[in-house]
């Protein structure tokens, strides 16, 4: 039994323990507003494009906050999942998987959702093949495993890997990795030059990178057909990192909602249609994220239901463990 001095000695102990803690949270309210914060860019075309189209719009959010704001833009998914890993980025546009992980392991949060210009509500995965080629439609590309040359996008890609491989291989039981003669991996505009240019005989695309390609390249597009395409995927979003001071975080998310929508509509309009001709930003929460994680989900169930197992009860084991991680990551996103 500790004596009452002890006791006394305990509770100042915890009392200075909790006051620096306050200290701490009091710091951070406290933040140096001469300290830049950094923009993260999920890639469109190269880095270096990214960083030109995004510049005039960071440039006047850096105005708005009344400190400097950096980008970064990287060659790979995984590139800018590090970044995020290693909290070198304060806030990133990104789409949904990455976005997904941003949330759940990398303390953000959703605050933001793209919108085109033609109001969509999201874009489409497609497969790609020549023209000319030999393929003529998805049924005979399907028929012929083990002969087709491959090209698609990163693991973290939802359009150039997750919903082509979800509904379009595993659906049929189908690994796109084993089912082609060689793979190629690599970016929606050099994938899709690779096909026009007899590269590779198909690959992965989406339709809204299809728009820019064909402002960039148009006789290449012209060379381009569409043999399968995917579901409505929702558009990309901005997340900010959780540990920023909430004041902070809310002027981030009250400047990118309404940009494009006051007095200078029309020249931040102008800024945002550098960007991938869109219209501007909604509000949105981590609810928009339920979608990618119902992709993930779909993949994981149907490779687990193909694979060999030792045993159908070790099957029916990784299934209900694939059903309720699933269950808890809907509740999160859900904020339950």
């Amino acid at each position: 039994m500790l004596g009452s001095a002890k006791w006394r000695a305990l509770g100042f102990v915890l009392l200075v323990l909790l006051a620096c803690a306050s200290a701490d949270h009091a710091f951070a309210d406290d933040e140096d507003p001469s300290a830049p914060l950094t923009f993260g860019i999920l890639p469109i075309g190269g880095p270096a494009e990214s960083l030109e189209a995004w510049r005039p719009m960071l440039d006047d959010l850096q105005k708005s906050l009344g400190r400097p704001v950096r980008s970064v833009s990287v060659t790979t998914y995984e590139g800018i999942a590090q970044a995020i890993s290693e909290q070198r980025v304060d806030i990133a546009f990104l789409s949904g998987r990455l976005a997904l992980d941003a949330v759940t392991r990398q303390n953000m949060r959703t605050i933001a959702q793209l919108t085109r210009t033609d109001g969509s509500k999201g874009y489409y995965a497609v497969l790609l093949a020549a023209d000319g080629s030999r393929i003529r439609t998805l049924d005979q590309m399907l028929t012929h495993p083990g002969r087709w040359t491959f090209a698609r996008g990163e693991s973290l890609s939802v359009s150039g890997y997750l919903v082509p491989e979800t509904q379009l291989f595993a659906a049929r039981g189908l690994d796109s990795d084993t089912f082609f003669a060689h793979v190629h991996v690599d970016n929606h505009q050099n994938n899709a030059l690779a096909v026009a240019n007899g590269e590779v005989d198909v690959a992965t695309n989406n339709t809204a990178d299809l728009e820019r390609f064909r402002q960039h390249f148009p006789e290449q597009y012209a060379r381009l057909r569409i043999i399968w395409k995917s579901s409505l995927i929702p558009h990309a979003v901005i997340v900010v990192r959780n540990d920023l001071p909430p004041s902070l975080r809310d002027r981030i998310a009250t400047f990118i909602t309404s940009y494009g929508k006051g007095g200078n509509g029309a020249r931040e309009q102008a800024n945002l249609k550098l960007i991938h001709d869109i219209s501007g930003f909604a509000p949105a929460n981590d609810d928009e994220l339920v979608p990618f994680a119902n992709i993930e989900y779909s993949l994981e169930k149907r490779r687990a239901s193909s694979a060999q197992w030792v045993s159908e009860a070790a099957r029916q084991a990784r299934l209900r463990k694939i059903e309720a991680d699933h269950d808890r990551l809907v509740a999160q996103l859900h904020g339950k």
